[in-house]
């Protein structure tokens, strides 16, 4: 194994390095979860690998998502078995072997209020049975996410302080799976594959990609490299058309509100809330990192040009806000907003109908000329989304690659990597810990800066050896890939302002 260092140094040499390729096993375009989600598979199964993303990693959708690691319990309740079953182990696979550091239990509340229907009621705590079942047919163990059950009123004010408590009759609470961040465990999947040899490069653009040949463009430098490979593999997600002009995709957009914890009642649970007139689909307002909650979310048609960073419209901001409100003691306005953020899932085009409805499974297609595109699917299927891949272009290409491992490989800052430390003897903030895991040692032990302990900003849950980390260890290039992508700082426009003046500190030293 090499080092899980991602640096601009780095970065160069690897770059430079291309030129004397004469050949590699897989080009990998893409640094969304997919896409590092495939370099790991391919790397960590003996084969050369190249990764390269225009931009940063986790730069499109991957960072846009609810930081949910779904059980599949909605697919189960569309009849589509299948995916519902899988998403349930693939849940399974990232809490008790791949990132258990990453994703952690998290409860959801029900309230049972007047306007919920006796139907509506049935319906939720069938399905919480049901996500109960697909947990152990999965093997989830309950003591890494517990079993579903009703509650009384007083216990789901306790959870969410603001709920509406006129005509409360309890609750149910069930558990899902909730990613501290999506950002980090793209990163994290990264990392893990240049730690198994996988050249990772962003800021390095793709064109002219047939089947065993690509042109590469570095976006810093503007010079250019050709690279021959036995599979290129598209996976950039919604882009996927730039590459394969044959390919049709459906854009879904999905928008969440950012909201100080205080707007809430700093709440414990997710407060889940039925959409009124759908059956089965509901807003969630999740505490997160960072003292934040997120209220989402949308599913709108998105058609037109793909833009780099996708806005809400007022009427989704609306949406959220009113479904929400049913439930609350309070009364949340734009106001009470403190950040927004929209992101579109690259959903197959299966012609008319809402995206709501659009499958959510994804498909592996091979252009005229030979490049393997991966589209659809979802967050919590990456890694079986991977293996599929990596096993279609070994089927086709005669790859020299040995099984997949992914099942059982733990990621940097799972406490099984061998570069994770779980021994210090100083006293760590838990905040540090919950994003790094088993490797928030080295976060401190490595900095060199001045005051690595102390916060980037005033009110900001983040230290300064955590920029200094971003920069010499996880790829940071720019201060947008520090505040945005690495850290969530960036979601908030005032705590951006805070600490961008730390982050360009940072970076002006690497």
């Amino acid at each position: 194994m090499t080092s899980p260092a991602l640096n601009a140094a780095r970065r160069t040499a690897e770059l430079s390095s291309l030129g004397d390729t004469a050949q590699v096993d897989v080009v990998v375009i893409g640094g969304g979860i997919t896409g590092t989600g495939i370099a790991l598979d391919a790397a960590s199964r003996g084969l050369s690998v190249v990764l390269v993303e225009k931009h940063d990693l986790a730069f499109g959708t991957s960072r846009w998502s609810s930081k949910l690691v779904h059980g599949g319990l909605r697919y189960l309740a569309t009849g589509n078995v299948g995916i519902a079953r899988r998403s349930a182990a693939e849940r399974g696979i990232l809490m008790t072997r791949n990132a258990p550091h990453l994703v952690t239990a998290m409860p959801q509340l029900v309230p049972l209020l007047p306007s919920m229907s006796g139907a509506s009621r049935a319906l939720v705590r069938f399905g919480f049975a049901a996500g109960d079942g697909l947990r152990k047919l999965a093997g989830t163990p309950a003591s890494t996410l517990p079993r579903s059950r009703r509650v009384d009123a007083a216990r789901a004010v306790d959870l969410v302080p603001t709920v509406r408590r006129d005509g409360l009759d309890g609750a149910y609470l069930a558990y899902d799976g909730q990613l501290i961040d999506d950002a980090r465990l793209v990163v994290a999947v990264a990392r893990t594959a240049a730690q198994h040899g996988a050249r990772i490069l962003t800021r390095v653009a793709a064109s002219d990609a047939t089947g065993t040949s690509v042109r590469l463009t570095d976006q810093l430098t503007g010079e250019t490299v050709d690279v021959t490979a036995r599979a290129v593999v598209n996976a950039t997600g919604v882009w996927a058309g730039d590459v394969d002009p044959s390919i049709r995709l459906r854009p879904s957009r999905g928008t969440h509100l950012v909201f100080d914890a205080a707007a809430f009642g700093n709440p414990i649970a997710a407060l889940t809330v039925p959409i009124p007139g759908e059956t089965n689909r509901f807003v969630f307002a999740m505490p997160e990192q960072l003292g934040r909650v997120y209220l989402g979310l949308t599913d709108e048609d998105a058609p037109g040009p793909i833009p780099d960073v996708p806005e809400p419209t007022p009427a989704e901001v609306s949406f959220l806000l009113d479904t929400v409100n049913t439930a609350l003691d309070v009364a949340l306005t734009t106001d009470d907003v403190v950040g927004t953020y929209a992101g579109l899932r690259p959903l197959i085009d299966t012609g008319a109908g809402r995206t709501a409805d659009v499958s959510r499974e994804h498909a592996v297609v091979e252009s005229a000329n030979g490049v393997l595109s991966v589209i659809g699917g979802k967050l919590t299927e990456y890694r079986y989304m991977a293996q599929d891949v990596l096993d279609r272009a070994v089927a086709l290409r005669g790859l020299p690659a040995g099984p997949c491992r992914t099942g059982n490989l733990p990621l940097v800052g799972a406490p099984a990597n061998p570069v994770s430390t779980l021994r210090s003897s100083l006293e760590l903030p838990s905040s540090l810990v919950a994003r790094y895991g088993a490797e928030a040692p080295n976060v401190v032990a490595q900095a060199t800066c001045d005051r690595p302990g102390v916060a980037v900003a005033d009110g900001i849950d983040v230290i300064r050896a955590e920029f200094e980390y971003a920069v010499t260890h996880e790829g940071a290039l720019s201060v947008d890939d520090v505040l945005d992508r690495r850290t969530r700082i960036g979601l908030v426009a005032a705590d951006r302002a805070k600490a961008v003046d730390a982050a360009e500190e940072f970076l002006a030293a690497r």
